[in-house]
């Protein structure tokens, strides 16, 4: 059997847009670097609404956003500013530690914002998680025709092409876009390798997916996704990580303890504000958290 497990994410009505999460649970703790896999929408959100994270802290990973629709405008402690669109990854390193917030543009309010997309954590390998801070945007990303499929490589290299996404352990992530009738192998090579059906239908190997869930892969097979009447489905994994991470609220992190002084840090306001944003912010939770990225 190719799948060696499936995942059901926890949904959360927020309330105009729903949020499913598929990692960390019980089920899955981590794909290859992959500490958190989100994933929300479609949505249309009402005229003058919008989504609206307030500043909060990360430590030892670094954030992926991907959009299928919509935007989100990006603030953070670096004094970055960028407006998060399909099509471009946005990769936020957070490493010893940074600050921002995420809200819809104020053109998308004027609307009537569209938020549909995935939201990604990936944990900072031994060695590199206490490195400094960073912000980069990608557009340049290759494309990869196929039989009736197209993947865009958003990290790591797939069907050999490589993005140029900074990466630092390895790792894979791709969308792919499934034509009615259109297949398209998945490489073998990851250690881990997971797939979510996010919007219209497709099976593995002959084996359907259900929307939303994670289907991690049996490792060192090759397989072959396809689509009967069209599907977007997202690729995700790599490096298995052999230490293990603990996540608590928005930080990740091998060492409990540097995650006990992340929490003393934001508390005492000792993490670096965001520039045009500083009015407000997340504040740490006192009883058990669940991680945010949304209001």
């Amino acid at each position: 059997m190719s799948i060696v497990k499936t995942v059901t994410p926890v949904s959360h009505d927020l309330g105009g847009f729903t949020v499913r999460r598929a990692v960390p649970s019980k089920d899955c703790r981590m794909v290859g670097p992959f500490v958190f896999v989100d994933q929300f929408g479609p949505a249309q959100l009402d005229l003058g609404s919008g989504m609206d994270v307030r500043p909060h802290p990360h430590i030892n990973l670094a954030t992926v956003t991907w959009l299928f629709e919509g935007a989100i405008e990006h603030r953070d402690s670096l004094g970055t500013i960028s407006t998060i669109r399909p099509g471009t990854v946005n990769l936020m390193t957070a490493g010893k530690g940074i600050v921002h917030s995420e809200r819809s543009p104020l053109a998308e309010r004027e609307k009537g914002p569209a938020l549909y997309g995935m939201q990604t954590w990936l944990a900072l390998p031994d060695g590199k998680e206490e490195i400094d801070p960073a912000f980069e945007a990608i557009s340049d990303l290759p494309w990869i025709e196929g039989d009736g499929a197209r993947a865009q490589v958003i990290m790591g290299e797939l069907w050999g092409q490589r993005a140029p996404t900074t990466c630092y352990a390895d790792t894979i992530y791709a969308e792919i876009l499934l034509q009615e009738g259109g297949s398209i192998p998945i490489d073998a090579e990851a250690d881990e390798r997971a797939v979510m059906l996010v919007g219209g239908d497709a099976t593995i190997d002959g084996a359907p997916l259900q929307p939303y869930d994670l289907v991690v892969l049996k490792p060192g097979d090759a397989m072959t996704l396809t689509s009967r009447y069209g599907g977007r489905v997202m690729l995700l994994g790599g490096e298995a990580f052999t230490t293990k991470r603990y996540v608590w609220w928005n930080f990740v992190s091998s060492d409990r303890e540097r995650i006990q002084q992340a929490k003393e840090d934001w508390r005492e306001g000792r993490f670096a504000s965001v520039p045009g944003d500083d009015a407000e912010f997340i504040p740490l939770p006192e009883s058990k958290p669940t991680t945010v990225s949304y209001p």
